[in-house]
């Protein structure tokens, strides 16, 4: 049985990584989050200590690792607002833990690069971060397909809709520069897959950049992709809006739906028992697609000229 830290407890995604710490076998030994709503911690480690203030977790942390302490921590996973994840990251490795944290890894590729002279440096410690589509059943099957066809290139629509009320502006995740905007936030992901299985970046063209929808397009080694994204409920599809669903997903290759919507539900967990192992996805994993959103956020949109997805243009809600 392996020791877990958590900082962010009270967040969205805190959840998933409590239940596959459960569920791989382990144990969260103390968690951390400003925000004291972390009734969930009843549900999967009752015994977890609890802080509010960093310095008293860091405290805390370095005594049971002073004193040899049975409880002192392997890894810490990192469930955090994006722009802290990189100041996390390196409190783990300084600690003497392993980092396991959420995507994006950080914002701003040269992150990456501190963080490799740090884990250098660090001895056996590690960094890793969830990737879990590529293990999705459906996702690893078309990674093989598209493998054997080697000579094929793809035509891809990716549309990605999530609706946020008001709160999202007024969140960090509504600060670029806290969030990396709403490519890194809710897209990258997506892009990260479509890399790994389609391979690098070859030209990247941003049609739309908006708070709350971006457009563009990738050429890939084997795909050319149309892809949109949006937070905004009025760029629903008709058929999803009669249904009264909130979210809409849709990766269209060539004149076929791929469907990957159910099969996530014990992902991370996977993605846990892969990471104490020593197999998780770390820096190199991450590169490509932190590189492509970082590209998309700081480019001077097109406008809808040249091969864009037909969500992006505003005729079309």
């Amino acid at each position: 049985m392996k020791n877990f830290g958590l900082i962010g407890a009270a967040g969205y995604v805190a959840p998933r990584h409590m239940k596959a710490i459960k569920e791989s076998g382990h144990r969260l030994a103390v968690a951390l989050d400003k925000h004291d709503s972390v009734g969930i911690l009843d549900s999967y480690f009752p015994e977890a200590d609890f802080f509010t203030e960093f310095e008293r977790f860091d405290r805390h942390v370095d005594k049971l690792r002073r004193r040899n302490d049975p409880r002192a921590l392997d890894y810490l996973s990192i469930c955090s607002p994006n722009y802290l994840h990189d100041a996390h990251i390196r409190f783990a490795l300084r600690s003497g833990q392993h980092a396991v944290c959420e995507k994006p890894l950080v914002i701003n590729p040269w992150n990456l690069d501190a963080l490799e002279d740090i884990q250098r440096n660090a001895g056996d410690r590690a960094i890793y971060t969830i990737l879990q589509l590529r293990l999705h059943p459906s996702v690893q099957e078309l990674a093989k397909r598209v493998a054997s066809e080697q000579d094929k290139i793809y035509d891809i629509d990716l549309g990605y809709i999530t609706s946020r009320g008001r709160w999202y502006d007024y969140s960090w995740k509504g600060d670029d520069h806290k969030s990396g905007g709403i490519a890194t936030n809710i897209g990258i992901h997506f892009f990260d897959m479509l890399i790994w299985i389609f391979g690098e970046v070859q030209r990247n063209v941003v049609h739309v950049l908006e708070p709350h929808r971006a457009a563009g397009f990738l050429l890939l080694k084997r795909a050319r992709v149309r892809w949109f994204l949006s937070i905004d409920a009025g760029d629903l599809p008709q058929e999803a809006r009669k249904e009264g669903q909130r979210t809409w997903r849709s990766l269209q290759l060539g004149d076929r739906q791929f469907e990957f919507s159910s099969g996530f539900t014990d992902l991370h967990t996977q993605s846990y028992r892969q990471i104490v192992s020593g197999q998780g996805f770390g820096i190199t994993h991450a590169r490509p697609s932190i590189e492509c959103v970082y590209a998309i956020r700081t480019a001077q949109p097109a406008g809808l000229v040249g091969d864009y997805h037909p969500a992006a243009d505003p005729k079309n809600r």
